[in-house]
């Protein structure tokens, strides 16, 4: 016969708290089945490429991105095996959150080429910056293909050389020595001396003697370093939302030898385009860098350091010792663009969040935006070739000829300029040949134009033409379509990769014009600047700039 007993509540009581229990120890002392040990990140060093100190520009060869991120790329295994649905891996590994009171993480390099080094974990103090690793200082690029004294750059054997870094500029410690240095006493539980900049940098190393041009700064610099970025970080920019891409946010901009003057050009073109592409970004200048140094100048007991968690290095002098750079082009962006693109690692519109933040900015309206988009949706859906082989498409059927624009900026106003009769004759040409054909020209003085009516005619050029001059930096807001092109009008013999490589980096074709002949790639004319370069005197035989754009329009392939 059973026995029937009710519970009382002091029963039920307990056996709540008996289950709650039981659910806190399973919690906290049972592993996951989730949970292996492979997920617990406990060292992450990244080995790099050994360069001897036999220094040979010649024999440099930067190491293959898989080379130098080892950790990264197990990183992303790992989380594509946890989630097949994530399309772009390697962006959902974040970096360690780890509190610098009380450890010390290892550097690491994302990325590095000549002049460009992505850093994780980078240390400064005093005035020095510190790769603290266990690894010997041999597994790392050699400094001087990553920084520089930050001096003016003159070509002089005295300079060359002052322009050198030394372990005052970058030095190596291991975790031991950088504890022994900014570290507490961990027996007592004190805190180290070293204090976190959180968030992502952009470190520029150049001084200002190349910062305050509109070229130098937008086109080269901050062209260079958003590819840099882009390709480190494997950056995805989808075509229907190019404003929008997977690199992660960039929250400051150091200019570690420039003054608040120095970075800025005279128009007004560099403060324009930092603010309107990165309207968050926190600027310091050299005086900001200089108090960072004097807070970390004491030593002994009181030896301090800022520790940034990801910083993008930038050192014009380190990029020309870079082979691209130092013999091919002396283009400092070449280095980190086409670093990244042999590794396949930059997208088609790879620029367009950038340049259409400017351009937004500016008041440029989507349906102009877009494009360079719908040419290349156009290309597709006639079953065109592909975008890269830009001179083999039909741009009769991609681009209607109300929509071809032909921009000629003019220089007659400025130090360097066409004879002015050839001038004239140009003008009269271009005006013939666009009403014959139904095209728009556009010809500018651009000093005498508001930035945004500026941008906003760049935004819908298809050609630009003009004398070799800061002008045409305006080409990084050309749309890129299979018959954008730059035509660059020099003094005959005279030849610079400014605008030339600028303009191929960006998918666009180049014109060199030596007044009634012309080159484009890859049949490039060797550098020079003869007597005449930077005179008044620069000839122009119209009838062959005409040709050019005609050909180029047409589809034809014009050759030298």
């Amino acid at each position: 016969m059973g026995v029937s007993r009710s519970r009382s509540l002091r029963d039920v009581i307990l056996i709540f708290l008996g289950a709650m229990a039981m659910h806190l120890t399973s919690s906290f002392l049972w592993s996951s089945p989730d949970r292996s040990p492979e997920s617990i990140i406990v060292k992450t060093s990244v080995s790099s490429h050994f360069i001897q100190d036999d220094y040979d520009q010649s024999d440099i060869v930067i190491p293959p991105a898989e080379v130098m991120r080892p950790v990264v790329n197990a990183q992303r295994e790992a989380s594509k095996e946890r989630d097949a649905t994530v399309q772009n891996p390697l962006l959902s590994v974040e970096p360690e959150k780890i509190d610098v009171a009380y450890e010390l993480p290892e550097t690491t390099i994302v990325a590095h080429a000549p002049g460009w080094t992505l850093f994780r974990n980078l240390y400064m103090s005093n005035g020095t910056l510190f790769i603290v690793s266990s690894e010997p200082p041999s597994r790392f690029p050699d400094i001087r293909l990553i920084t520089s004294t930050g001096l003016a750059a003159e070509n002089t054997p005295e300079n060359i050389a002052a322009r050198m870094p030394t372990a005052q500029d970058m030095d190596f410690l291991t975790p031991a020595q950088a504890r022994a240095r900014w570290g507490g006493n961990p027996d007592r539980w004190e805190r180290n001396r070293v204090w976190s900049v959180e968030g992502n940098t952009y470190l520029f190393n150049d001084p200002p003697q190349f910062l305050n041009h509109y070229y130098h700064f937008c086109a080269e610099l901050l062209v260079g370093a958003w590819a840099f970025w882009q390709g480190a970080f494997n950056a995805v920019v989808d075509p229907s939302n190019a404003a929008v891409t997977t690199a992660p946010p960039v929250h400051r901009a150091i200019f570690a030898h420039s003054d608040a003057i120095g970075w800025r050009d005279r128009p007004g073109f560099n403060a324009y385009f930092l603010r309107a592409a990165f309207p968050s970004v926190t600027v310091e200048v050299e005086d900001d860098w200089e108090d960072r140094i004097t807070l970390t100048s004491a030593t002994g007991v009181h030896a301090r350091a800022f520790h940034f968690d990801t910083v993008l290095f930038s050192d014009r002098s380190a990029a020309f010792r870079g082979v691209i750079c130092g013999s091919q082009n002396q283009r400092t962006a070449a280095e980190a663009l086409e670093y990244m693109q042999k590794g396949a690692r930059l997208t088609k519109w790879w620029w367009e969040p950038v340049r259409r933040g400017v351009l937004r900015f500016a008041g440029v309206q989507e349906a102009e935006l877009d494009i360079g988009v719908k040419a290349d949706e156009a290309a597709a859906a006639l079953n065109a070739r592909p975008f890269a082989q830009i001179d083999s498409t039909r741009p009769g059927a991609l681009i209607k000829a109300q929509d071809i624009v032909i921009t000629y900026i003019s220089r007659q106003g400025a130090r360097r300029h066409l004879i002015d009769e050839d001038h004239a004759a140009l003008v009269l040409a271009l005006t013939d040949m666009c009403a014959s054909k139904g095209w728009e020209l556009n010809v500018v003085q651009a000093e005498r134009l508001s930035k945004e009516q500026q941008l906003a005619l760049a935004a819908r050029t298809t050609i630009m033409l003009g004398v070799h001059g800061n002008g045409l930096t305006h080409l990084i807001m050309i749309p890129v379509t299979p018959i954008s092109a730059v035509i660059e009008i020099f003094y005959p013999t005279g030849f610079a990769h400014d605008y030339e490589w600028t303009t191929r980096a960006l998918g666009m074709r180049h014109y060199a014009v030596w007044n009634d002949t012309y080159h484009t790639y890859p049949d490039a004319p060797n550098v020079a600047y003869p007597e005449g370069f930077q005179g008044v005197q620069i000839p122009v035989y119209p009838p062959n700039v005409v040709q050019i754009i005609e050909d180029r329009i047409a589809g034809r392939v014009p050759g030298h």
